[in-house]
């Protein structure tokens, strides 16, 4: 929540000081900086387009499927699963995403034991029943991050892609990647 608040107070700021284009503001992280995207996106309407690159979507999910090493993690960050299931749940942008109203990229590894593959997809699903434009790129053979060359270089493509066909400008010599509504 402190995450949320602080990008929308950054993000204030440069409007205000007349450095940033609040028509033209959008964001981007991986992992936890996955989650702030998508709950920027769910909890706020600064933004106007957001990238999660194997961002967290549902935190009871997420408790329930990490592997072992990260199984705790969220007990710092949210509170003590199962106990505090109603936090995980309110703070969980899957469960915001009527409140969400801009275009998403979701970039993901079809590997990633640490967030799996059904964050991204349960939050493409969300997207697609209530028609906003997305697209769910997923990449074979990556883990949580992106190590092949290929991948990295067609997920940041695929990322100016998409910053171009929502604010408006054109991306030569990068392959257009396709939205769905």
């Amino acid at each position: 929540m402190v995450d949320v608040e602080d990008t929308v107070a950054v993000m204030a700021h440069l409007v205000d000081a007349g450095l940033a284009d609040p028509g033209r503001l959008g964001i981007e992280g991986g992992s936890a900086g996955g989650w702030t995207t998508l709950a920027c996106l769910t909890r706020t309407d600064a933004f106007r387009a957001g990238v999660s690159s194997f961002g967290v979507a549902d935190a009871v999910a997420l408790a329930q499927d990490t592997h072992d090493f990260e199984s705790r993690y969220l007990d710092q960050l949210i509170g003590r699963y199962p106990e505090d299931e109603h936090i995980y749940r309110e703070r969980a942008p899957l469960n915001h995403v009527d409140s969400l109203s801009c275009p998403v990229l979701l970039l993901q590894g079809d590997e990633d034991p640490i967030v799996p593959p059904n964050q991204a997809e349960m939050f493409r699903d969300a997207l697609m029943a209530k028609g906003i434009p997305h697209a769910y790129l997923l990449f074979e053979g990556e883990q949580h991050g992106f190590r092949k060359v290929e991948n990295i270089v067609a997920s940041h493509e695929a990322s100016l892609s998409f910053y171009g066909q929502v604010f408006g400008f054109e991306t030569p010599g990068i392959p257009r990647l396709a939205l769905t509504t």
